[in-house]
């Protein structure tokens, strides 16, 4: 039984799902492969160009800090993390600004 008050209005968003793909950076001379979403890896290389570094700098200043926290995720999601942080200070940025 569907209760109408409870019927939620269906949202029409194109999401880009798509499995990880694994893809080779090199961090401090040592080459690893990392496993992202096709929209993470577009968002790191967005990302590194705003900062004009190559996305190898960005990967391994965002290893630095993951490195140094108390509780380390492992790489990708650390890259994950950093990538949505990021994305939301933007914003805020964003808001401010008007």
């Amino acid at each position: 039984m569907c209760l109408p008050h409870l019927m939620l209005p269906r949202l029409v968003m194109t999401i880009p799902y798509h499995p990880p793909v694994k893809r080779s950076v090199e961090i401090a001379g040592h080459k690893t492969s990392i496993s992202l979403e096709p929209l993470f890896w577009d968002m790191l290389r967005s990302a590194a160009l705003r900062e004009g570094v190559p996305i190898n700098a960005l990967v391994a200043r965002i290893d630095v800090e993951r490195i140094a926290s108390s509780t380390p995720p492992g790489l990708a999601g650390a890259i994950r993390i950093w990538l949505v942080s990021n994305r939301l200070d933007q914003e805020a940025e964003g808001a401010g600004a008007g």
